[in-house]
């Protein structure tokens, strides 16, 4: 992958974001880490075709394993902080696009995410909030 940007991002504990992605031509790869903390991160396949459209993929992410984790094309993402804080970083392969940009309600029954805290402790933004549920997002071919 080429990368052409860098993100980093600073929340404290049961801070939620996602589930984002962004649909063609402006789609985008990500490769993310927790440079400091501890984060839930979610991976939700929204491709049509994939024999695991609508799986979801859960990997905790904190300062001491260092893992990475590469979200390709046509993956819904978001992650929520388990830590007292932490400062999450994505590498992205195309160009933030407010036009192209789509989401997935989080809690969303029919995805069934364990979030690993108690709802009360998630803080979401509101666009978060309305986010489409799963069966009316727009999916990948």
């Amino acid at each position: 992958e080429v990368f052409v940007q860098d993100n980093e991002s600073l929340s404290g504990r049961g801070v939620l974001r996602g589930l984002h992605y962004q649909i063609e031509p402006m789609a985008q790869a990500k490769l993310v880490r927790v440079a400091l903390g501890e984060v839930l991160d979610i991976a939700v396949d929204i491709r049509k075709s994939s024999p695991h459209f609508g799986k979801v993929y859960s990997y905790i992410l904190d300062d001491q394993k260092h893992d990475q984790l590469f979200v390709p094309r046509g993956f819904a993402h978001g992650f929520v902080v388990l830590s007292e804080t932490a400062i999450f970083q994505y590498k992205v392969d195309n160009f933030y696009s407010m036009e192209h940009e789509r989401g997935v309600l989080f809690n969303d029954p029919a995805l069934g995410i364990d979030w690993k805290l108690n709802t009360a402790l998630l803080s979401t933004s509101d666009k978060d909030r309305v986010l489409p549920l799963f069966k009316d997002a727009h999916y990948f071919v």
